[in-house]
């Protein structure tokens, strides 16, 4: 029996031995290499790893795990280094203007006579002991519940305003007590990156320098109540008419309720946001019932304790206070200073009032109005002298008179806006006829001696015909036909009316105008 010769270079004498068959040749000779057409073996120790499929596409765009791990790194050595920078870059400050500031000076317009001062902070730091604990509680209750137990800085609420600064959203409340002590005392109420990263290492540091109840105190005397009130003594005195240690719950409960907007908080000067601010208060309690500060029995006890109204400062006295309210309304409403930062004083303010004017201003409603008059007489008692004296070629107000006395009437007369203007302007219509040679519907020349229809309700006729407008004369008074003489000493309204639509509106503006009412009817100091 013939044997088939070996394959591939075999082993005759090994084949031949063991037998051969198809499974061992398959087993003895390995397939040829893809890689050499000549089917050649590689070299043992020489085999290439199988490449890997270029990345392509979307793939390129999806980092590897190493690049995450360095980015990751990377920002957690930023961050570290830049903390470590910041904490020794940033120093405790001294305390800000506003913690020191003193009182605004208001100037007659030599930029010497002092008219009044105010401004100067109504403020009146006490220690902690003297605060009782629930007015401490409250004020943590409203602003900082978790005071005591945690750390400087509330990071989630600092990185929120940090982004709400950068993307302009506006403020965002969350800061800690510290915080807000660091920004009161120390920096400013400005919302910058800058000085949220000053506060914030500010805070860290004041944090392990001072206890929590140093901070507190700090806090409890420099923060802002409204009415012009620094710190819960001058508060408590400004809404409530008594010390601090006098305050109960409730009361105490209202005034940490203002700390987050003073201003519109105030329920006697905003009684439209009543809603809100009661709903505040409640916040406030019931933070302090979840605390266990305050029993649920004593909380459901408790009535809204309604503060007194706002008391103008002596310093203001007489005519002082309303010169002051005029500056500021003034100030304010063109954006050159705002209230709060009026309050914190430290101003010199020169104003365009005379003094010689301004005093014989107020000798002349002493002489031809005061004087006059008794509170004990019921038709007296509704008297409001005010008045104004204005350079006509200025526009300025030299004189002003506001009213009796600011302390006793805090609304200003001279100011005011729901009185019209009214027979006040009567003067400028029969101005306006005599110095542009006007007549009457029927082409009579106006003059004192020129008579009119002074019937009550008497409608207004035009050139074309009615104009609709019927005004009424004082208490419905009929007048009939009576001189403009007559008409000007009993102040008729119907005459009055007809005489301004005889000379013209645009003649009677124009006139008024050219004796020195100004066009653009603001008022200047």
């Amino acid at each position: 029996m013939s044997q088939e010769p070996p394959q591939d270079g075999g082993d005759p004498g090994q084949q031949g031995s063991q037998g051969w068959t198809p499974r061992d040749r398959s087993a003895a000779a390995p397939a040829p290499d893809s890689q050499h057409p000549n089917g050649a073996k590689e070299p043992e120790g020489r085999r290439k790893r199988p490449k890997r499929p270029k990345r392509t596409g979307w793939r390129r765009a999806v980092p590897t795990w190493r690049m995450v791990l360095g980015g990751v790194l990377l920002l957690a050595l930023l961050l570290v280094g830049g903390f470590v920078a910041g904490y020794q870059i940033v120093d405790i400050p001294a305390a800000n203007a506003s913690a020191t500031a003193q009182a605004n000076v208001y100037l007659y317009a030599d930029g010497k006579t002092v008219i009044a001062r105010d401004g100067e902070i109504n403020r009146e730091n006490i220690p902690l002991r003297r605060i009782p604990r629930t007015i401490q509680h409250a004020v943590l209750a409203a602003e900082d519940r978790d005071f005591y137990s945690e750390d400087a800085i509330d990071i989630k609420a600092t990185l929120r305003a940090g982004w709400n600064t950068v993307t302009g959203k506006g403020r965002q409340g969350g800061s800690t007590i510290t915080q807000q002590y660091v920004k009161n005392y120390y920096l400013g109420q400005e919302q910058t990156l800058v000085r949220k990263a000053k506060e914030f290492f500010i805070s860290i540091k004041l944090d392990r320098e001072q206890s929590k109840d140093e901070i507190l105190e700090g806090y409890l005397n420099t923060s802002y109540f409204g009415r012009n009130a620094y710190g819960i003594q001058a508060a408590s005195h400004a809404y409530y008419g008594k010390d601090v240690e006098d305050l109960d719950a409730g009361e105490g409960a209202y005034l940490a309720s203002l700390l987050n907007a003073p201003s519109s908080n105030d329920v006697v000067a905003h009684p439209e946001n009543r809603k809100a601010i009661l709903a505040r208060w409640d916040y406030v309690l019931d933070g302090m019932v979840e605390h266990h500060w305050l029993t649920a029995e004593d909380r459901d006890a408790m009535t809204f304790p309604v503060p007194g109204k706002a008391k103008p400062a002596t310093a203001l006295s007489g005519q002082r206070g309303y010169i002051v309210q005029a500056v500021d309304h003034y100030l304010a409403a063109h954006k050159i200073l705002d209230e709060k930062t009026l309050a914190t004083g430290g101003y010199r303010i020169t104003t365009t009032l005379q003094k010689k004017k301004q005093d014989a201003l107020v000798e002349a409603v002493k002489d031809n109005v005061l004087s006059r008059t008794s509170d004990d007489r019921d038709a007296d008692r509704n008297v409001r002298a005010g008045g104004a004296s204005v350079d006509p070629g200025t526009g300025h107000v030299v004189a002003l008179y506001g009213g009796v006395d600011y302390t006793r009437q805090f609304v200003n007369n001279a100011t005011r806006r729901d009185y019209q203007v009214g027979s006040t302007f009567k003067p400028f219509v029969l101005a306006a006829a005599l110095a542009n040679g006007s007549t009457t519907q029927k082409d009579r020349a106006i003059t004192p001696n020129t008579r009119y229809d002074g019937t009550n309700e008497r409608t207004v006729q035009s050139a074309t015909g009615s104009t609709g407008y019927s005004p009424a004369n004082e208490d419905d008074v009929d007048y009939g036909h009576i001189t403009v003489r007559e008409a000007t000493d009993k102040s008729v309204n119907a005459v009055y009316a007809q005489m301004a639509q005889d000379v013209g509106p645009q003649e009677v503006k124009d006139t008024a105008i050219a004796l020195g009412i100004p066009q653009d009817t603001s008022t200047k100091f």
